[in-house]
């Protein structure tokens, strides 16, 4: 257990939050089927989630040319919206959401989704009050470069000790050691929990309910 308790939680969003890992998945192998591009498997295409679009298009479909960029994105969005209704939060976060803010801690959003997407997601949620700040890939860098909690921590005006990132990807957890933060990570969502353990962390955990017992057990409680 950490000497310092956390007083600010950062989550990613797809895959931690929200269990939108296998539309993001089919949204990109139907984007490339539509376009005649390789399609990339499953494992392939969950491994960029939450990079910056820049870096996940060149990982996923190394067969897109510049050119076709925006028709891609078109046709992204296009099975991404399909099934926009379909997505829903994981079972418990709501209440661990709930559980954290009554103990006084300051929670935060890091993700690789754009501004538009997050905010979408924000409102489709009632989730928008949660957050006391949120940043963006379209904002900043992209994961893993340190920017994003960078910013955060100014912005809330708290020290890397009294920080814990949370998220399901590798691209999250090196974030946060790149960040000079510690760093959590889900094994529910994008990356496998093998994969996970390669990069710093202070703890994996397998469930919503198992998240919420290890950061209750390490935040302030005001």
């Amino acid at each position: 257990m950490t000497t310092t308790p956390y007083s600010v939680v950062i989550f990613d969003w797809d895959g931690t939050l929200m269990d939108s890992t296998h539309s993001i998945v089919s949204a990109i192998q139907g984007a490339c089927r539509d376009l005649e591009l390789p399609v990339p498997t499953s494992e392939q295409a969950s491994w960029v989630i939450g990079l910056s679009l820049e870096r996940a298009l060149r990982h996923a479909v190394p067969d897109l040319k510049k050119s076709m960029e925006p028709l891609f994105l078109d046709r992204y969005r296009y099975h991404y919206l399909a099934r926009d209704t379909q997505l829903k939060l994981f079972d418990g976060v709501p209440e661990l959401l709930d559980a954290l803010q009554g103990m006084g801690v300051t929670l935060a959003v890091a993700t690789g989704k754009s501004r538009v997407g997050l905010d979408r997601a924000l409102t489709a949620t009632s989730l928008h009050n949660r957050f006391s700040a949120t940043r963006c890939a379209d904002e900043t860098f992209g994961k893993p470069h340190p920017a994003m909690l960078h910013e955060l921590m100014d912005e809330l005006m708290v020290e890397p000790q009294n920080v814990v990132m949370v998220g399901d990807t590798s691209h999250d957890l090196n974030m946060a050691a790149n960040a000079g933060v510690h760093g959590l990570g889900v094994a529910y969502g994008a990356h496998p929990e093998n994969e996970l353990r390669t990069c710093p962390h202070q703890g994996i955990v397998g469930d919503v309910s198992s998240l919420r017992q290890w950061l209750l057990e390490r935040v302030v409680n005001t």
